[in-house]
């Protein structure tokens, strides 16, 4: 031990010592300086806003610094063909020279999407169809239906559309809806024979009011007595009266033959 310690008070062991410290620093260093050369440290530059740029002008800022760049295309309505819709990195990003930047560009061309199933939909829930499709809702226009606000027909480019026909994304659809009223004419239903309830019955489902009830002969039973005669008339082709028409009737216990 004692040999030891007098080996560590010699001029060789310092030497010795600062030797061995002096080549760790400098593989130290080199290895410092060297991955700082290789990645470049402190030299880079921020990357440009091209967001809402044309694809050309685009291109030229980012390739007069250096910059590479690779091109996607999505499509979105109401916006310019050609125009830089999204970038990555985002601007103002510090990044290494030659470094790729990707660039999200509007196609000009709509892709097609399948026309959805909206015939008989209340007008909100089609109007939110539509839009789930990318799809505009156009002119609404009303026609007599019993069903108010309802999808009856659906019109793009002034032609009938039904589900699963091909359209253009963005593609303004005209609907037409029903107002709730029913059509403004109806058949006149031919009642002879029928009791009162029935005629009342008939008349309610051709939305038509019961009018003036009169009584030919003697009456022994209401409740079975029938019609004989009625006006409006029923001629031999169908006749076709306006909603909530009065229908006047004649009852009979004993029906003409």
């Amino acid at each position: 031990m004692s040999n030891f310690i007098a080996y560590l008070k010699t001029k060789s062991f310092r030497n010795n010592l600062i030797a061995a410290t002096c080549t760790v620093v400098g593989i130290l260093l080199i290895a410092f300086f060297s991955l700082r050369y290789y990645t470049k440290h402190g030299e880079g530059l921020n990357v440009p806003e091209v967001k809402g740029l044309p694809l050309a002008q685009a291109v030229s800022k980012l390739e007069e610094l250096g910059l590479r760049y690779e091109i996607d295309s999505v499509y979105v309505m109401d916006k310019p063909p050609g125009i830089v819709t999204d970038q990555d990195p985002d601007a103002n990003t510090f990044v290494k020279g030659n470094r790729t930047i990707y660039l999200t560009i509007n196609t000009a061309q709509a892709p097609n999407v399948k026309f959805p199933d909206i015939e008989n939909k209340s007008l909100r829930e089609a109007q939110a169809i539509l839009e789930s499709y990318r799809l505009k809702l156009g002119d609404t226009t009303y026609k007599p239906d019993v069903a108010k606000d309802v999808v009856l027909e659906a019109y793009f480019g002034g032609q009938l559309i039904r589900s699963g026909e091909a359209l253009p994304t963005g593609s303004r659809i005209n609907l037409t809806l029903g107002d709730g009223r029913g059509p403004e004419d109806v058949e006149l239903p031919n009642l002879t024979g029928l009791t009162i309830d029935e005629v009342k019955m008939s008349l309610r489902g051709s939305v038509l009011t019961l009018g003036t009830v009169t009584w030919e002969g003697p009456v022994t039973d209401s409740a079975s007595a029938v019609v004989v005669t009625q006006f409006p008339l029923v001629a031999d082709t169908l006749v076709k009266v306006k909603l909530g028409t009065p229908v006047n009737i004649t009852l009979s216990n004993k029906p003409k033959n």
